[in-house]
């Protein structure tokens, strides 16, 4: 069986499952080379728990937790089924490496999941997991859980770390007089991707231009690291194109694996 790549995905606002922009056709040209699939794995800033969590029920619900957006974006449905049997690999894969483990029968897909699945894998015919993010993850333990993650691909599951490459809402729809401040940073980022200097990416809170403005918070930065961590170091890394919307919110994206 051939190795699943690893992503890192923006998905940006809930809007984006309305509004496909540059990176939702990129996606789908990505998932459509994906045919042979035993999984898809992702990690969403939107699941945060005590220890690490895995979705188990055999299907999942999914969940609109955003309000005040148009009534379309609460009509749409993703009907992934699960897959209890994987739940368990994954949660030896994690107790193994040392995370504290269990397994949520209730859980569903929350927008951070089900957004870009909707792009990447529109049928809903590979059986998908969520893997919660600990509330105390930091950019080392980030990179772990990526690395604890990383045999799966070997079993053909996609990991997908789904955040933003930017991400500061207290700067949502308002006019700035240097909103490419935000590009700045994206640009940095993936120039360090691809070099491949992961001391640099540990690190970027203190190294890259304008970071703790691009993320106040970290949650939606540490994908990018899980889905780092996932990665190999000789393997293909690519950006994914996904623009910039509403003026600060990159959309760009990270490919590791993909051919």
């Amino acid at each position: 069986m051939s190795r699943a790549p690893s992503l890192f995905v923006s998905h940006g606002s809930p809007m984006f499952a309305l509004e496909p922009g540059v990176l939702g056709p990129n996606l789908e040209r990505i998932g459509s080379t994906l045919s042979r699939l035993t999984a898809i794995v992702v990690v969403s800033p939107h699941w945060q728990t005590h220890g690490v969590r895995i979705t188990g029920a055999p299907l999942l619900e999914t969940i609109h937790d955003f309000g005040g957006f148009p009534a379309p974006l609460y009509a749409l449905q993703y009907p992934a089924r699960g897959a209890p049997q994987i739940a368990s690999q994954i949660l030896d894969c994690l107790r193994t490496a040392g995370f504290e483990t269990a397994i949520d029968t209730r859980r569903g897909l929350d927008h951070g999941a089900w957004v870009p699945l909707r792009y990447l894998k529109p049928a809903a015919d590979v059986p998908v997991l969520q893997v919660s993010m600990p509330h105390d993850l930091d950019a080392v333990g980030a990179l772990r859980l990526g690395q604890a993650l990383a045999p799966l691909r070997d079993l053909g599951m996609l990991v997908i770390g789904s955040g933003s490459l930017t991400h500061n809402l207290y700067e949502f729809r308002q006019r700035l007089d240097d909103p490419q401040y935000a590009q700045v940073f994206a640009d940095w980022i993936a120039d360090a991707v691809a070099r491949g200097d992961i001391d640099a990416l540990k690190h970027y809170r203190e190294r890259a231009p304008y970071a703790v403005r691009a993320h106040p918070t970290e949650e939606h930065f540490l994908p990018l690291l899980i889905a780092l961590g996932a990665s190999h170091a000789h393997e293909p890394r690519r950006r994914v194109e996904g623009g910039m919307t509403y003026g600060i919110l990159s959309m760009d994206s990270f490919a590791f694996g993909l051919p």
